[in-house]
């Protein structure tokens, strides 16, 4: 009796794990620099980084192929930079750099815990990352290993955002999964206006003609043009990142 226990227990759980199939093979997840603050002002919060980990873990452990771009906002902007008195594209040249930093502490951190990545940068520094070519990316992706792009897209002007939806044309990812520290997308900043009204499906146009702020219009556009979806959620709710590639219902959806 026991031992028809145990295997019923078993069955169970087998067919759970059976339920719970992917939603989409291939992902690429956007990462703010900010996201990386943690409980912290400014720099990389050591436990925010085994958070992330531990959840993009959880949805490697799927077999899901997994690209990552990550901001630099936590230690510079480009903006903030053109403010002290630099031009434009210097500034904007150091923010790079720090997506190098970010991409980097996020590689420590998911191979300790037991994940092999590759950074690829947009800027040649073959001492720290190898430098980002599509078919080399795909194939990284092929065999399993978690990528990180990082120097956005090697060029001035353009934001982490565009070159997350870049990159995720590149390499043929289904989805944007842009993680982010509010719910999803509202007609106006949550933060400023408590009446601000939650949207959990809006079409590209709406976000474009409203100035809707969640990317920026350039990869919006990219995206319109390619019918590539953004799923925008919580990353501070643990398990959202799994559930978006679980195809369950959670934040908000950009689409046609």
């Amino acid at each position: 009796m026991a031992g028809n226990a145990v295997q019923n227990g078993g069955g169970s759980a087998i067919e759970t794990a059976s339920l719970e199939k992917p939603k989409f093979d291939r992902v690429l997840i956007k990462l703010s620099g900010e996201a990386l603050i943690g409980s912290q002002s400014f720099g990389i919060d050591p436990e925010m980084l085994q958070t992330i980990s531990r959840q993009i873990k959880d949805v490697h452990q799927l077999g899901v192929e997994i690209a990552i771009v990550v901001g630099g906002g936590n230690i510079i902007r480009g903006v903030k930079v053109v403010e002290a008195g630099l031009d434009r594209a210097t500034g904007d040249y150091m923010g790079m750099l720090a997506t190098v930093v970010n991409a980097l502490a996020l590689q420590t951190a998911l191979e300790n815990a037991g994940i092999f990545t590759r950074v690829l940068s947009a800027i040649h520094m073959a001492e720290v990352a190898e430098p980002f070519i599509r078919r080399r990316a795909v194939r990284h992706l092929e065999k399993k290993r978690v990528v990180i792009f990082a120097a956005g897209t090697g060029n001035p002007y353009f934001t982490t955002d565009t070159a997350a939806a870049l990159r995720a044309m590149e390499i043929k990812a289904e989805v944007i999964l842009k993680a982010t520290k509010v719910d999803g997308i509202y007609d106006s900043d949550p933060v400023k206006n408590r009446e601000a009204k939650f949207l959990d499906e809006v079409t590209y146009l709406q976000v474009l003609e409203k100035g809707i702020r969640v990317m920026d219009t350039t990869a919006i556009s990219l995206c319109m043009d390619n019918g590539l979806p953004i799923v925008v959620f919580n990353l501070l709710n643990e398990g959202n990142i799994r559930d978006a590639v679980l195809g369950k219902k959670i934040g908000s959806i950009i689409r046609s």
